[in-house]
């Protein structure tokens, strides 16, 4: 569990099982999953990218201190996660988009094909949408259907199941909306 009051443990780790899968990384099981999904998506002729996979320590540094650089601390708060507390770091988050490049990283993408897919049937490979519409206040981050998060198949048929929306819902955790 990774949020703006779990930081990654330790907080500049690097898994040790991460595989490429599209062009970004990810852990072996998580990624393996993703194929499947993505695989099933085409069979149903919905074509899906990889945008973002795993980040270091560094990388996450630098992509969060790019988005203060534009928009100032408190929105970027809101978009990207400080370094440590990232799910990216966790090797088990991936950024999903359409081939052509619509609505890449923004909300739109839920009213495509592929977001349409994603948010139907990740939980059947074992991801959820980790940012959804309307639980900023419990998450901390604006709505991203990109942003799929591999929690296993148990948890994500049981989230399913119980209609819980964030992973802090599930675990009975409080919320986490700021550092």
């Amino acid at each position: 569990m990774v949020n703006k009051r779990k930081p990654n443990a330790p907080i500049d780790r690097t898994p040790s099982d991460l595989v490429v899968v599209g062009n970004q990384y990810m852990r072996t099981e998580a990624g393996n999953q993703l194929l499947a999904m993505f695989r099933d998506a085409a069979a149903n002729g919905i074509s899906m990218t990889t945008i973002s996979g795993f980040r270091s320590y560094a990388t996450q540094l630098a992509v969060y201190n790019q988005y203060v650089a534009q928009y100032g601390q408190a929105y970027a708060d809101t978009i990207s996660a400080r370094a440590g507390y990232s799910e990216h770091q966790t090797g088990l988050v991936m950024d999903i988009g359409n081939p052509n490049g619509a609505c890449g990283l923004s909300a739109c993408f839920a009213s495509t094909p592929a977001g349409a897919f994603a948010a139907d049937h990740a939980w059947r490979y074992g991801f959820i949408v980790r940012y959804t519409n309307g639980y900023t206040a419990i998450t901390g981050y604006a709505y991203e259907p990109w942003h799929l998060r591999y929690v296993g198949v148990r948890i994500s048929t049981a989230m399913h199941n119980l209609g819980s929306q964030t992973l802090e819902q599930y675990f009975g955790l409080s919320a986490a909306p700021d550092y």
